[in-house]
């Protein structure tokens, strides 16, 4: 076998044993994930904090201001005691203090002071819409796994469209590996799934009420796109400071930002959409309830 021939056989084999890295953790991280999310209460908005600050710790490194220990420390207090805030239902508390937290992460930054700040406000965004989302008691752990599952399968249904069809590339420039057919590819799971979520009724509450086809496939069909759109936002932050993976805290995956990017987006265009409808205390429900 010469050099050339040897290249693509080991960079297929590389590429195998990424993923079956990445099957074996989502089986794990997976039904963690899920049966938080069906807890809710405390244990939800723990895990959500947790990993919000993990996100802005990654945005940091990203943007080369993680050795600001006192930003990365202000951000990272502020979270915490927003979280805390969230999961005693106190929501006007932990906004004033995320919006502290954002003054004074800015305030102490001494370079990429903007970027510091956005990467504070993008994680707390994702704090405070988990939070909202899952906080209605009868819809909210059923919007939350129609929000789950539709990022779950666009990035399969994207990965393996893309990784068996080929062709155009979506955004050369930003995401070399992406392409136009893995795109429509997870679009299409993504609807799946969202019509699939009603045939079953799997979203059937006391007292009964069935969900509507439409609406519903319309919203998988929004955060389907929301989620891609998440997912190149990353790629080209990370793409802008010559980052290829935000850590390596996930194997096979990268770290939280590489995993969740989608489901950051996804996540605050449906909370922001549940907002309009339902209020405060009824995203889940304005979600899904038609």
């Amino acid at each position: 076998m010469t050099e050339h021939e040897a290249a693509p056989a080991a960079t297929a084999e590389q590429g195998s044993r990424n993923l079956l890295l990445r099957v074996a953790a989502a089986m794990v991280l997976a039904p963690a994930a899920l049966a938080i999310a069906y807890a809710g209460g405390w244990l939800w908005a723990a895990l959500v904090t947790l990993a919000s600050i993990g996100l802005f710790v990654e945005w940091l490194m990203i943007v080369g201001v993680a050795r600001e220990r006192r930003v990365v420390a202000a951000g990272g207090v502020a979270l915490a005691i927003s979280g805390f805030c969230l999961a005693l239902g106190r929501i006007d508390a932990s906004l004033g203090v995320l919006a502290l937290g954002g003054v004074a992460v800015a305030w102490l930054s001494r370079e990429r002071r903007l970027w510091a700040a956005a990467g504070y406000f993008y994680a707390a965004a994702a704090e405070a819409a988990s939070v909202l989302v899952r906080l209605d008691q009868v819809w909210g752990f059923v919007a939350l796994i129609l929000i789950l599952l539709v990022v779950w399968v666009t990035d399969i249904g994207g990965f393996f469209a893309g990784r068996g069809i080929g062709g155009p590339k979506l955004w050369p420039r930003v995401s070399p590996k992406k392409t136009w057919a893995g795109a429509i590819g997870g679009f299409a799971a993504s609807l799946a799934v969202a019509a699939g979520f009603v045939a079953i009724g799997f979203a059937r509450v006391e007292p009964p009420q069935v969900l509507k086809l439409g609406p519903i496939l319309l919203l998988g069909a929004g955060l389907s796109i929301a989620s891609q759109l998440g997912d190149l936002f990353e790629s080209a932050v990370k793409r802008r400071f010559g980052v290829k993976d935000s850590s390596q805290l996930i194997p096979g995956h990268g770290g939280l930002l590489d995993r969740l990017d989608g489901f950051v987006a996804a996540v605050i265009m449906a909370a922001i959409f549940g907002l309009l409808r339902g209020g405060v205390d009824g995203v889940g429900r304005g979600l899904m309830v038609w």
